[in-house]
């Protein structure tokens, strides 16, 4: 089908849409388009150990990051997804800020995606990734576990309270956080999809720099058209400069501010010159 939204999309000279994206819906942005196989039926409730500090999930955590992470997952993007990190060098008048933690941004546009971000800032491995919990249900379960995944509670209000306890604890220890704005995984889709507020909540309420990141797309051409389907582009993660809260707005026009400056300022790293999307859902 044609899809306006992404057809209409205008961007900079010189600037790579892929063409992949175009069957994706032109409505409901933050919706999953992905059909992934459930192996298991495990429900995410007041049982589940949103903070796990036992033996096992350290060892795996451990292995995770410094082993699957940072070695092979790493090298698979290389490889196959001809990963690029561009702006790394915009964290570095900001140290001190970050020392207290932070929250990495990006679009949500392909399966290793976290990954990629993870490896271009240098992410330790206490960093805290909520995630939709049906995923926990996948083959990937374990990693996304051992990453350090964090369920969001599919219902109920004492499992959202622990999720909530769990991560004012994170913060208390300085562990950043990644999330997905957009919600939604839809690969290699260019356009900027809207941003849901949890991330901008979240940097308000624990006074957290955002560092909005950016995955743009480039053409397979050379040797990556051993390792990939002609038609899926390659990766480059574009690292922002951090945007800081302004603790002395209130919550309601601070977290409003948030997003709508990281959605302008992701847009600009994306080369985007008329986005199709608006920053905030239509609905909302």
């Amino acid at each position: 089908m044609t899809n306006k939204r992404y057809d209409t999309l205008q961007v900079e000279q010189g600037i790579y849409v892929p063409q992949v994206g175009r069957d994706c819906p032109q409505e409901h942005p933050d919706r999953s388009i992905l059909h992934p196989k459930y192996i298991r039926h495990d429900v995410f409730d007041e049982t589940y150990p949103y903070l796990d500090d036992s033996f096992r999930f350290r060892f795996n955590n451990w292995v995770g990051y410094n082993f699957v992470l940072r070695m092979i997952v790493y090298t698979i993007n290389r490889v196959k997804n001809g990963l690029r990190v561009r702006g790394r060098e915009n964290l570095k008048a900001y140290r001190q800020q970050l020392k207290g933690g932070a929250i990495t941004i990006c679009n949500h546009c392909n399966r290793l995606d976290a990954p990629a971000v993870l490896c271009a800032v240098r992410a330790k491995r206490t960093t805290r990734i909520p995630m939709y919990a049906p995923n926990f249900n996948t083959k990937d379960r374990w990693y996304m576990w051992a990453v350090g995944g964090i369920p969001i509670p599919e219902s109920g209000m004492q499992a959202m309270k622990l999720f909530n306890a769990a991560f004012d604890e994170f913060h208390r220890r300085g562990a950043w956080f990644h999330i997905f704005p957009e919600a939604a995984r839809w690969d290699a889709y260019k356009p900027l999809r809207p941003f849901q507020k949890g991330a901008f909540t979240m940097a308000y309420k624990y006074d957290m720099p955002l560092i909005p990141c950016v995955i743009t797309f480039r053409p397979r051409t050379g040797i990556y058209r051993l390792f990939g389907k002609p038609e899926e582009p390659l990766l480059t993660v574009t690292v922002g400069t951090p945007v800081l809260p302004d603790r002395t707005n209130s919550r309601k026009d601070e977290v409003n501010r948030l997003r709508l400056l990281c959605h302008s300022t992701m847009q600009q790293m994306a080369g985007i010159t008329s986005n199709t999307w608006p920053a905030v859902p239509e609905n909302e």
